[in-house]
């Protein structure tokens, strides 16, 4: 864990501000409830949280994995740079969501960077301890198979936003990924973002997305309200086309 502000030399890493976990933040972590509770002992026990400030980096491209991570708090996002210098976002990360399990179960070096858009709290379960509970876990096996089952699916989603050129449906698509149930089940019907927020992860401008989050609540899909986004109908989002016009 890594931040990233060069005005500020001084500031202690993420890493540095690792902590335990607080009895509300355990209780944010869906997969802690499968363990037996010798399992669950073993996970509380090697568990640590970070305070992330905008701008900081959970881990970035080429670093070799430590931990497995998941949103407690906030918004991150995923992404990397491509040899032009560009970034592509892959993904928005809100509460409850657990990422980089195929990058631990390989110990591999990380392919993408995931940065904070927002505070946000960061939990981290060394990788050592991620092996041991596959291997004498079948309920946490069953969740991290569950996990990179309904992320292909959004990567594959993901390839099909970037080539869209509607604006509108850029948007739908985009949100529908971020109230996934299986891989954010922290976000219930209600999702903590800003317009600028969403203007980063969709790759618009926040004008432009104004615009789309306007036209989604008229069809009565969202509703827009102080610092996020309600959803009405989850199905509508995920299966939104633009309207044909007379």
């Amino acid at each position: 864990m890594t931040r990233h502000n060069p005005g500020m030399t001084t500031d202690l890493t993420l890493h540095q501000r690792r902590r335990e976990p607080t009895a509300a933040e355990l209780d944010g972590i869906p997969w802690l409830k499968v363990l037996k509770s010798d399992q669950y002992e073993r996970a509380v026990s090697d568990l640590k949280v970070g305070d992330a400030m905008p701008g900081d980096f959970v881990c970035r491209v080429g670093r070799p994995v430590t931990y497995w991570f998941g949103v407690v708090e906030g918004l991150l996002k995923m992404s990397s740079d491509n040899e032009q210098g560009q970034t592509m976002t892959f993904a928005g990360l809100p509460p409850g969501g657990w990422f980089g399990e195929g990058t631990a179960l390989k110990r591999e070096s990380y392919r993408y960077n995931i940065q904070a858009l927002r505070k946000s709290v960061v939990a981290g379960l060394p990788v050592d301890t991620f092996h041991l509970l596959l291997d004498h876990s079948i309920g946490f096996n069953r969740f991290v198979m569950n996990q990179l089952n309904e992320r292909l699916g959004q990567f594959i989603a993901a390839r099909e936003i970037d080539r869209m050129n509607n604006p509108d449906l850029r948007v739908a698509r985009s949100l529908a990924a971020l109230f996934n149930p299986i891989l954010f089940p922290g976000v219930g019907d209600v999702l903590r973002i800003t317009q600028q927020e969403l203007a980063y992860l969709v790759g618009l401008s926040r004008q432009r997305v104004n615009e789309a989050l306007t036209a989604l609540e008229a069809q009565g899909t969202i509703r827009v309200e102080y610092g996020g986004l309600r959803i009405l109908d989850l199905e509508a989002l995920r299966s939104h086309v633009v309207p044909r016009v007379a």
